[in-house]
């Protein structure tokens, strides 16, 4: 179990890697020498579309979403992440390519960032984390395969609703405007959705 006097600032991210592999003392303290921890406030933007995401962040504190523009240059938000989840830039992280989203802050926050190369570092050396990345990388993707099939399968009061089970707090933490561009509806949708429920 990690040690929390030594690393109080990691002792989030070390229970969600504790929760599916035992970390050693020696992982432990590799991943804190090679990682920052930062503070960012709200509305700053860490990526935008077209440059090359070289980092990963684990959220200590705070919330934040990553978006595209469709053609029109409508904002879509594909993800809202909080507190004990990883802000990623999937495509451009995991490729070195430049990427089509954007990753924007939306309440002050404070990070365990770690850069790629230093990531990948640490994959060599430690087999643990490697089966700790495969586990989160397994999650992620089920997540997005759900929202992708409730796009295509639910109505959007449904989407709404399976948002109100699922994530209730997120409601008290984001704009409406953002939520429905998640849902991939009008603000205006969503309004006449929330008085039918």
């Amino acid at each position: 179990m990690p040690n929390e006097n030594l690393y109080p600032e990691y002792q989030k991210l070390f229970t969600v890697f504790n929760s599916i592999y035992p970390l050693t003392d020696e992982l432990q303290k590799a991943i804190v020498n090679e990682s920052d921890i930062i503070h960012v406030e709200k509305k700053t933007r860490l990526l935008n579309a077209g440059e090359t995401s070289n980092m990963i962040y684990f959220i200590n504190v705070g919330a934040a979403r990553v978006y595209y523009l469709d053609k029109e240059g409508t904002e879509i938000t594909s993800w809202f992440l909080v507190e004990n989840e990883l802000l990623i830039s999937v495509y451009s992280f995991f490729t070195g390519l430049p990427g089509f989203e954007y990753i924007e802050t939306l309440e002050d926050c404070t990070f365990v960032a770690l850069k790629r190369d230093k990531l990948n570092k640490l994959y060599e050396k430690y087999l643990e984390l490697n089966f700790i990345g495969r586990k989160l990388t397994e999650f992620y993707y089920i997540r997005n395969e759900i929202q992708a099939n409730e796009l295509r399968m639910l109505t959007a009061k449904q989407r709404y609703q399976q948002l109100l089970t699922n994530n209730l707090k997120l409601l008290n933490r984001v704009s409406l405007g953002h939520i429905a561009s998640y849902l991939g509806i009008s603000q205006e949708t969503l309004s006449r959705i929330r008085k039918q429920i």
